[in-house]
Parts: C-alpha cells; structure tokens; sequence
C-alpha cells in the first residue's frame, strides 16, 4: 500500500513539472480571446486623383424671362410675355480630371468623414436661339374703350449660352469596411464656375380693332375698323464669364484598398445648381480615382 501511495505522488509531480513547461494557451485557462477584425483600416487623412465623365442637362426655357420682364416693367405686356417658354431644354456631355483630399474616423467597421473633391469640365456646354410670335388680346391692365379690342402682335427672340468649368464639391461621408472594401454614400454643397450669357429682344405692333354702324336710306351697314396704333421694341444683353453657382450634391462610390495606403476608386455623383440668369443645370458623373491614406 505504501508503495501504491508513493508511485501516485510521484506521477503527480512529474505531471504538474510538465505542465508547468507547457506553452500558455488562454483556452486552457477558459478566457475569451477576441476573434481578429474583418475590417481594414480606412482610419486618417487621404489624397488622390481622378478622371470622369459628365453629362449634364441645361434648362434654356426660361433664360430670357428676367430681361423680358425688366425691358417690359411699364408695359402690359410684362406678365404674359415674360412666361413664355422660348428656349429648349439641351444635353451636354464633357469627360474630365480632378483631385480630392478628406478626413476618415472609423469605428468598428463604420466609417465617417468630410471630403473636398474638385473637378475640372472640358467642354460640359450648350447653347440656344429661338424666336415666337403671338396675338395678346386686351391684356391685363389695358383698358379700351367699349366696343374696341386692343391686340398686340409681339415678337419675342432670344439666346442663351452656358459652360461649366468646374465643380468643387464639400461633402460628408458615410460608408461601411467590408475588409479592403468600402462601399459608401455622400451628400453635400456643390460650388460651380460657369460662363453665362444671354439675350432678349421683344417688339410690338398694336392694333385696334372696332366696328362702326352707319345707316344710309334704308340701309345698315357695319364698318370694321382695324387702326393701327404704333410700335415699340427693346433689346438687353447680358455676358459673365466667371459666374459661381451654388447647389446641392449626392451619390454613391466604392473603394478597394490594394497595398498599404494605397486605395482605387469609383463612383457617381448627382449635382443640382439654383438657376444662372433663369438657366437650370444639373449633372450625373461617373469617375475612377486612385488616392493615398496616411
């Protein structure tokens, strides 16, 4: 028995002596150990380039509108004539290049940030010319006398030129690391510089146009009378060259971390300018970039 008692403590020491050699595995101490992350580090400032293509649709109906109601401002003719809608509605198409530089803070695998990208159009312009002429018949505020009826045949041309040169955009980021991928989304203020330029020339001839009974004998006869009443023209030009237009901006871009700091890029973006001199522009982009984060 005191043999059995002694080869059991001896198994005992030389196995804690073992154990005691081994390496230390936290799953032999029942501790939890966090998995490694998915996500990459997107954390820290960037820069990079870029290159694209624009489109953009230039709204030229209304762009003479402003002048029109300025040239006509003591005529009854300034309501109706200034809605009319004389320009088309032209699309426009430039390919460009750009930079971009922003700040990123990540959490976990949310990513949030601030961006200020800038492109420069090569050719993002259009133009447009038109003319129409119409019968106003007794206008507001015209007052003939009874039985008589006032028409102004109007004649109304006009034209209208805009380019985008460029597009700064300041945005705030939102996106999501899926290990070296990083789908985002981004919203902001867009700053345009547009040349603009536009013409308007309107002019009129006014008629009055009455009957008149006169009774011979027996006879009635009514007399229409036609009486032309005079003319009046008016013409204005306007040209800026460097005309900056403020907007809004949205869309959608991925990028792809290669090596390191090293990053590839694409997306779209949508832009939106308040109307230049009554000239409505907005514009899709596609662009691929490549940047560098430190």
């Amino acid at each position: 028995m005191r043999r059995l008692v002694l080869a059991a403590m001896m198994i005992g020491t030389v196995t804690g002596a073992q154990a005691a050699d081994l390496p230390d595995f936290p799953i032999l101490r029942g501790s939890y150990v966090d998995a490694p992350s998915r996500s990459g580090n997107w954390e820290g400032w960037y820069v990079g380039g870029q290159i694209g293509y624009s489109s953009g649709d230039i709204d030229f109906s209304h762009a003479p509108s402003a002048m029109t109601s300025f040239m006509l401002r003591e005529s009854v003719l300034a309501d109706p004539v200034s809605g009319w809608a004389l320009l088309p509605k032209n699309h426009a198409q430039s390919n460009g290049f750009g930079a971009f530089v922003g700040r990123n803070w990540q959490w976990d695998d949310v990513v949030l940030g601030v961006e200020a990208n800038y492109n420069y159009l090569n050719g993002l312009e259009s133009s447009a010319g038109d003319s129409m002429t119409r019968q106003i018949v007794n206008p507001k505020g015209e007052t003939p006398p009874s039985g008589h009826t006032y028409t102004y045949n109007t004649t109304l041309s006009g034209s209208a030129a805009l380019q985008v040169k460029d597009v700064t955009t300041f945005r705030g980021r939102a996106g999501w690391a899926a290990g070296n991928f990083l789908p985002y989304m981004f919203g902001g203020v867009a700053v345009g510089r547009m040349s603009v330029s536009r013409s308007a020339t309107v002019s009129f001839d006014k008629y009055d146009a009455w009957a008149e009974t006169q009774t011979v004998g027996n006879n009635t006869v009514t007399i229409q009378h036609n009486d032309y009443l005079g003319s009046g023209s008016a013409a204005q030009t306007e040209q800026r060259v460097n005309n900056y237009a403020v907007g809004w901006t949205a869309g959608l871009g991925l990028e792809y971390c290669v090596v390191g700091g090293l990053f590839l890029r694409g997306e779209w973006e949508y832009v939106r300018f308040a109307a230049v001199k009554n000239i409505a522009v907005d514009m899709n982009s596609f662009r691929v970039g490549a940047g560098y984060k430190f």
